[in-house]
């Protein structure tokens, strides 16, 4: 049950086992409820419309529409959605575009699962001013 201090979480990647592993760790915190999944791009911006969760974890790789390409219409269907990147490529000039597309952060997938859920939770709390 949502209260006050639980995040609400949706996570998009397109790895089936990667979305099972990051529901996992979040789940078994009692400041996260995972309230719905995404395997491209398109379902991130529908699920997150109907949602209008705390934060989105969103993978930059998927098919239909890749991470990048989503966040436009994922501003404009949930504009308080704070966006925590997570992807394979360290690349700075795809970590500043994602800033620029309205990421709050941006992960490198090989990080410890505890360091995504403290940017999450880090995400949850940050104020449009920050």
């Amino acid at each position: 049950m949502s209260g006050p201090d639980v995040c609400r979480v949706v996570i998009a990647d397109d790895m089936d086992d990667l979305r099972f592993l990051y529901k996992m760790s979040l789940e078994g915190r009692p400041e996260f409820e995972i309230v719905g999944e995404a395997s491209n791009g398109q379902q991130a911006i529908e699920v997150c419309a109907e949602q209008k969760p705390d934060v989105l974890l969103l993978d930059l790789a998927m098919p239909v529409l890749d991470g990048l390409q989503a966040l436009p219409g994922i501003r404009e269907a949930s504009p308080d959605t704070k966006i925590v990147i997570l992807t394979g490529f360290d690349s700075d000039p795809l970590r500043n575009e994602a800033l620029l597309r309205g990421a709050h952060a941006y992960l490198e997938k090989s990080v410890a699962l505890s360091d995504i859920s403290a940017a999450v939770w880090d995400a949850c709390h940050a104020t449009e001013a920050s």
